[in-house]
């Protein structure tokens, strides 16, 4: 595995933290490929990436109620929602095969950008 030096790992972080808490989202689209840049395999990149994502986005959504962007009637459906499929994402990540696991994050990633330029 390529050793990346902590400064670099602590920069990489903060881009992920800024673009997931300036896009609402989207931090992980920048964490997958920065992990595999300094060595992970690619499960293991997206493990870590859902892993760190957590608790930028628990910040974010904090700052978010604070300032009042956030209606709690849509927040807690939709929590839920995210809970349920991440604990099922998590699981389907342990068996599926590493091919399907980045041809599907690069289709997302197509789509979603996609999507943002119409």
């Amino acid at each position: 595995m390529k050793r990346a030096n902590t400064g670099m790992r602590f920069f990489g972080g903060a881009l992920v933290g800024a673009a997931n808490g300036l896009l609402g989202g989207g931090g992980g689209m920048l964490a997958v490929p920065l992990l595999q840049a300094g060595g992970l395999p690619a499960k293991r990149a997206h493990a870590t990436a859902i892993s760190v994502i957590l608790p930028a986005s628990a910040v974010s959504g904090i700052v978010y109620l604070i300032f009042g962007f956030t209606p709690m009637r849509i927040l807690v459906p939709v929590a839920l929602g995210v809970a349920a499929g991440g604990y099922l994402g998590a699981k389907l990540l342990g068996v599926l095969p590493v091919r399907l696991v980045t041809a599907v994050f690069a289709a997302l990633m197509l789509l979603a950008g996609w999507r943002m330029l119409l």
